[in-house]
């Protein structure tokens, strides 16, 4: 059986430790979806490296909400910076594993909820 889905658009974004990879990308109907992976390299004492990968797929009756979010999240970010109570002069120390939040518990059963 012949797959008919295509990549569309591919970006990689490199930001020192990580990559993320922005991948437009066709369903055999021809509709549009997004899959955004964050790729992390962590590199042994041996010198072998392996890549935690993280992935989002985002469809199309998806995309203005998300993108709302985002856009909301960065203004609010912008304004944060602008107040300077979080603007540093210095880079942030790297974070450990110790530093990192606990994860959030989801709950997926909210996913096919129209009301949201």
């Amino acid at each position: 059986m012949q797959d008919d889905r295509e990549d569309v658009f591919s970006k990689a974004v490199r930001a020192g430790k990580r990559t993320y990879f922005f991948d437009v990308k066709s369903t055999r109907g021809k509709d549009l979806y997004l899959t955004i992976t964050e790729s992390k390299k962590h590199t042994h004492e041996d010198g072998t490296a392996h890549y935690d990968k993280h992935k989002i797929f985002l469809y199309k009756e998806d995309f203005d909400k998300f993108m709302d979010g985002l856009r909301d999240a960065f203004d609010e970010i912008d304004r944060l910076r602008h107040s300077g109570e979080y603007m540093r002069d210095e880079p942030a120390p790297p974070r450990t594993d110790d530093d990192r939040p606990p994860y959030t518990d989801v709950n997926f059963e909210d996913l096919d909820r129209k009301d949201i």
